[in-house]
């Protein structure tokens, strides 16, 4: 693909060039440009370390580590060669270096970079606003680790490789940076190749019922059962059938309302008004139309799906109105 500049109703092709030809480095030009914008090559990220190396052999550093909208860790390796030598098996190796890192020490690290950026910001807090958590659903972070690979261009092995895991369930991604010259400046076209983005979404429904597989082998998932209203219901649905049976009896007028009475009880994403749910939250709440509710007030709203810990929580808020469950031993 060409790059064209369109003046005086004409075009005229950009010249490619090289990151060696411009003088470009890998570490102190291309690496310190990303990481202000990292939306160039990992859109939705934030980027909380630089040259991570929290382990023995120092040598091993991740360029830049970040988290997502979802909470994920991402491992973003950068090259400014032609071929991206082994890429893909060096982040594979940090991938698995990091997954168990918890919610505390990428806020410690976070707090690093920031000093080091000299940034005016509170680690911790701005961390909770990325992902949209709060401290009761910090279960929900780093539950899987994204990897996005950016180089000049990539070797069919490379290539090769990363289609092989993609099918596997990882979640692997390469962006490819092609410079050009125009003028006096060096632009910088980032293209994601892998995977094609058009057919994308097509692949992440492709492959969900593999996920779901692939989660449930490698999490300890709280199976418990719950007896309501005569039904038995596992914790997503125990929570979605009590609260849609209070509001069917309490026949709260609008959303403000249904949150007064959870007051106190820290569960403040327990409903929301559907509309607002944005695109990477929407999994979080129960979003088919049959599971929907519109109140007096017109206002539509979805309840959460992510109840883990929260559970009790609600129970003990429902029990003042006499709405109670009964846990089923196996």
């Amino acid at each position: 693909m060409s790059l064209y500049n369109i003046s005086n109703k004409s075009l005229t092709a950009l010249t490619q060039t090289t990151f060696a030809t411009e003088g470009l480095l890998e570490r102190q030009d291309l690496q310190e440009a990303l990481k202000g914008c990292i939306g160039a090559i990992a859109p939705d990220c934030l980027v909380i370390s630089e040259e991570f190396s929290d382990w023995e052999d120092s040598r091993r550093r991740i360029d830049l580590l970040a988290i997502d909208k979802s909470a994920n860790l991402v491992v973003i390796e950068l090259k400014r060669d032609e071929i991206g030598a082994h890429m893909e098996l060096q982040s594979l190796r940090y991938a698995a270096m990091i997954s168990t890192m918890t919610f505390d020490k990428a806020c410690s690290y976070f707090e690093e970079y920031i000093e080091k950026e000299e940034l005016d910001l509170n680690a911790r807090q701005t961390i909770l606003d990325f992902v949209d958590l709060d401290e009761s659903s910090l279960d929900d972070f780093g539950n899987d680790v994204r990897i996005v690979l950016a180089s000049a261009d990539f070797g069919k092995e490379l290539t090769t490789s990363v289609l092989w895991l993609r099918d596997k369930g990882i979640d692997i991604s390469c962006v490819r940076l092609t410079p050009y010259r125009y003028n006096d400046d060096v632009l910088i076209n980032a293209e994601q190749i892998i995977p094609v983005p058009e057919i994308e979404e097509y692949q992440v429904k492709f492959r969900e019922k593999q996920v779901e597989q692939r989660t449930s082998k490698k999490t300890q998932r709280d199976y418990s059962k719950y007896r309501f209203n005569g039904q038995v219901y596992n914790k997503r649905k125990l929570a979605l059938a009590i609260l849609t049976h209070w509001i069917n009896f309490k026949k709260p007028t609008d959303l403000a309302e249904i949150r007064r009475a959870l007051e106190g009880y820290n569960l403040p994403r327990a409903v929301a008004i559907f509309e607002q749910i944005t695109s990477n939250r929407l999994d979080r709440y129960h979003s088919s139309e049959s599971d929907l509710i519109t109140l007096n007030s017109g206002e539509v709203i979805a309840i959460s799906n992510q109840w883990g810990k929260n559970l009790p929580r609600l129970l003990k808020a429902m029990g003042r109105y006499g709405i109670h469950a009964e846990k089923v031993e196996d």
